[in-house]
């Protein structure tokens, strides 16, 4: 299912305060409103330095400015995640290996059926 959000709320926030792009470029530290435009219109994701800095500037949680980025990343390591609980099959059973398990499932996101060992 593809995600309803928007990449980022970035332009959403910035007009809720009322600020310029070339002032928030002032606030994250660059030259001009050109870089906040490129961010603003999807044509380039800032580094992690630059999204703190708009969580700062907007008392957002990055996870809520990047709403459309986060949701991405996030189904791309639960599949990953489901992936390796598959391979926990694989395991010598313990109270280690359990923790493993129940770390990914939650990751994941899904109930994975647990491994039947003699």
């Amino acid at each position: 299912m593809a995600s309803s959000h928007l990449p980022n709320y970035l332009r959403t926030n910035r007009m809720r305060l009322g600020l310029s792009q070339d002032e928030v470029a002032y606030l994250l530290g660059t030259e001009s409103g050109t870089r906040v435009s490129r961010y603003e219109q999807f044509a380039r994701d800032p580094g992690l330095r630059t999204a703190l800095a708009y969580e700062a500037i907007f008392q957002r949680p990055i996870r809520e400015l990047f709403a459309g980025i986060y949701d991405e990343v996030e189904r791309e390591v639960a599949s990953r995640a489901k992936r390796l609980v598959l391979n926990t099959d694989h395991m010598r059973p313990g109270e280690r290996t359990a923790r493993k398990r129940e770390v990914l499932t939650k990751i994941a996101g899904t109930k994975v059926k647990k491994p039947q060992h003699p």
